[in-house]
Order: C-alpha cells, then structure tokens, then sequence
C-alpha cells in the first residue's frame, strides 16, 4: 500500500499459481512470503530458485496439524532463511525462531477531535466465534450509554445468532450491523470508542489504526492487544470474556470527554513511536540485509 503502483501485481489464487509465478520471475533477491499457500509454494520450487525465503507469521500456533500439513510444514522450514513475526506474542507460540516486526499504518491527515465525533462505539472485526463479538453486544448492553449506539463492522457466520442476541436484549434500536465495509477508517472518523473483544489477535490491526486515528480503544487483555493498547492505556483492558469488565471500561468512557481526549493522545503517541510503516521498512530492511549478508 505504501509503494503503490511501484510494487508490480501477479494475481495468483492457489498454491500451483503462486509457485508457477515464482518461477516466473527472473533472479530475484530473495522471496518474502505470507500465509501457508504461498510458503508452500515458496518451498516447493525453492530446488529451482535457489534464493533465500522469509516468512511473515501472523497467527500463533506450528504450521500443520494433519499428516499432509506436517510434511508441508517440514518442506517449509528447511527452505526457510528466515521468519518475522508481527508481534511478541506470535513470536512466542510458532514454530521456529522468529524476529519480531510489528506492522506499521498510515496516520490519516486530519483527526477528529472528541466533540466532532458521534456517540458511537465501533467493532471492525470479522462476526466468527474467535472474535467474541457477543462479548461487545453484552457489554454495550450492559451500559447501553444514554444517546450512544453500537456499530458493528464486518461480517460472518455468527451474523444471524448475533442479530438474536441484541432482540433478545432489547437494544435493537441501538445497534447498527453494517456488515462487510470498506470504509472502516472513515467509521473510524466518526466513532467515539473502538470496542475490540477479541481475546487471540496475533496484533491486531484494527486496534492500530484506531490509535493511529486519534480513537481510545477498549480491549481484550491478551494476544497481541498487550503490545499495543497494553503500552497506551493498559487500563481500558479486560479479562477475555468478562464482559462486565469491559462495560465497566466502556461507561467511563462515554461519560467522560477528557477520559477519551487523554486515551487518543495516549494511543497516537505510542502508534507514531513503535507502529510506523518506516519503522516497518527499516526493520524488515535489516533482516533482508542479514540474510543476504
């Protein structure tokens, strides 16, 4: 995104394509993959190529549980010159050693300031079981802010549950399901709160740049939410799934304009110190040069 059009595009949707576009390119320096379909395939023409492999984890777990994906997962790391991890808590819970490179966003040019925001408290997440999205309707319910509504962005398989959820709590009128969006930062712009449940988030992208545009964030004590939030405003975190807890959090909020104002300045000042895309390029720059050394 930051390089725009100077980063060429090859659309390659299996595993067969990825690997038929790597063998594609003419000498390359070395290949840099993401996600197990294009490190498989990274691995399986790595005989031809011939140039180092670093891949970027950004889930925490070892590669392969069936006894395909562990021959996969072999093949994978004996081609590998090297792996990033983008956060602490990856690094921590995958397979191999891993150098820790936490993505960097983009701040917007202008951010809103607390008294031009709407009474909203945002969740930009997918609506699956892991993501705990139940947690942030019973929270909000729990509270329900006079004046305030609850946007939900995204969508998924838990949709329909979670559509009873908020009739069977009697907030229907305060809720807002938006579904897939593709203008989450401008919902960024407007909301008051992000509400972020999610107890597992590798880092948590949505997380960041809510920090990045100037919006306080409630969220889960775990994952990677203990690297971001954790180093601006460690007390807007809670117990995974003590949604009490977080209603608790939220109220003190959305009461107070000087809480939130202070929670912004907290979060923009720690994204603009660790979670810059220069900052990104400089260290991944430096695991390139290491390998390639």
């Amino acid at each position: 995104m930051a390089l725009g059009e100077r980063v060429p595009q090859v659309p390659a949707r299996t595993t067969a394509e990825v690997a038929r576009a790597l063998l594609a390119l003419r000498k390359p320096d070395l290949v840099h993959v993401h996600m197990t379909a294009a490190e498989v395939a990274a691995a399986l023409v790595h005989p031809l190529v011939r140039r180092p492999v670093i891949a970027t984890r950004h889930f925490t777990g070892t590669r392969g549980s069936s006894l395909p994906g562990r021959a996969a997962r072999l093949l994978v790391r004996r081609a590998l010159s090297a792996q990033i991890a983008v956060s602490q808590h990856v690094a921590d819970r995958v397979d191999g050693a891993s150098v820790v490179v936490y993505p960097g966003v983009q701040r917007p040019l202008v951010v809103p300031g607390v008294s031009e925001r709407r009474p909203w408290v945002l969740v930009a997440q997918r609506l699956e079981p892991e993501k705990r999205t139940g947690d942030a309707i019973r929270a909000f319910a729990e509270v329900t802010p006079p004046g305030w509504s609850l946007v939900l962005a995204g969508d998924g398989s838990r949709r329909p549950p979670l559509e009873e959820l908020v009739r069977g709590l009697g907030i229907a009128d305060l809720v807002k399901f938006l579904g897939h969006r593709d203008d989450v930062r401008d919902l960024m712009a407007q909301a008051s709160v992000l509400l972020a449940p999610c107890p597992d988030e590798g880092l948590g992208l949505s997380v960041l740049e809510a920090m990045a545009a100037g919006l306080p964030v409630v969220a889960a004590d775990g994952g990677g939410h203990r690297e971001t939030v954790g180093r601006s405003s460690p007390e807007y975190l809670f117990s995974p799934g003590d949604w009490r807890a977080a209603a608790e959090r939220l109220d003190r909020l959305a009461h107070s304009p000087d809480l939130r104002a202070r929670a912004a300045e907290a979060g923009r000042e720690v994204q603009a110190r660790r979670f810059t895309v220069e900052r990104q390029v400089r260290a991944t720059d430096e695991v390139y040069r290491a390998v390639l050394a």
